[in-house]
């Protein structure tokens, strides 16, 4: 997915919480799924009430277990308040279609914690060979970083792409196609691959570890129009360790659209621990940005798009 290369945040809520504390009302605790390489830390926040909810939340924010758990339960019911069953069957559509110099598309940007609206970014196709297609990106906001190039497979999958490390982005070029997506997508398929990444302008390489889950089949409305798509989770290990700082875990979401042969939907944050600010308390976690990416245009150079 086209969406990770943007500037260090924009921090425009005063509710943003010290690392290792527990988020206020304004600010969600929802950085996703529960990690199966580190446990979360320990925190046990105050209990004001005794209430059954209360207790059943208090006993899932005492374990690491409970409390990945517990985001997870949050970050699904946020992006699945209304799911309207697909018009028909995405996992029955043909291959992704080919891309051609010229098709363009762009990404509305927007701040998941408040759904401030970031920005726009406008990708297009530059060159396409055998199995790479080659396209510039060009953020409309220079919050949102500079203008890039991002290289994909056919099946788009990512040869060179920013990945996030420690809340920034990162360029990177892949040894191996970056696995978002693993054909044929189906139902309850998931996959766990290793691939080794290059930073581009270090040269410093990494093992990114990527666990993938397709969650099922879902019809949704975007700004570009309403798609049948299949929804995919991801878990990613970036292998950033930096001294104290352990790797980014990066949690995504995508709406995946056959039809288009990329998502219309994307949501990603990450999270890091940092080991030199250990305390009785554990080890706090840091919460990078909540980027959500809507689809509000697909032009394919061929032809124009009529809905």
């Amino acid at each position: 997915m086209d969406t990770m290369h943007l500037a260090r945040p924009r921090d425009t809520l005063a509710e943003r919480p010290v690392a290792g504390t527990v988020a206020k009302t304004r600010y969600p605790q929802t950085a996703g799924f529960a990690s199966n390489e580190s446990a979360r830390p320990s925190e046990r926040p105050e209990q004001t009430g005794h209430s059954r909810g209360d207790r059943i939340r208090a006993r899932l924010m005492a374990s690491p277990r409970g409390l990945g758990t517990l985001w997870l339960v949050i970050l699904l019911a946020g992006c699945q308040a209304v799911t309207v069953p697909p018009a028909s069957n995405p996992f029955a559509q043909a291959d992704p279609p080919g891309l051609a110099v010229g098709d363009t598309w762009v990404y509305r940007v927007s701040n998941g914690y408040n759904n401030e609206v970031r920005g726009q970014i406008r990708y297009q196709v530059e060159k396409v060979d055998a199995g790479r297609t080659v396209v510039s990106a060009a953020p409309d906001d220079p919050y949102l970083g500079q203008a890039y190039t991002v290289v994909y497979t056919k099946e788009g999958n990512w040869l060179r792409h920013p990945l996030t490390n420690h809340d920034q982005p990162v360029d990177y070029e892949f040894a191996t196609a970056y696995p978002a997506y693993v054909f044929p997508l189906q139902p309850d398929k998931s996959w766990s691959l290793r691939v080794n990444a290059t930073d581009t302008a270090m040269g410093q390489r990494n093992s990114v570890r990527v666990d993938g889950t397709v969650l099922g089949a879902e019809r949704i409305r975007v700004p570009a129009g309403e798609f049948d798509t299949i929804r995919i989770r991801r878990l990613v290990y970036g292998g950033d360790w930096d001294g104290f700082r352990q790797q980014t875990h990066i949690y995504e979401i995508d709406w995946y659209a056959p039809a288009l042969g990329r998502p219309v939907r994307t949501e990603s944050k990450s999270e890091w621990q940092d080991m030199s600010r250990c305390g009785k308390g554990g080890c706090p976690w840091f919460r990078g940005d909540w980027n959500v990416y809507e689809l509000i245009a697909f032009n394919p150079a061929r032809a124009p798009v009529t809905r």
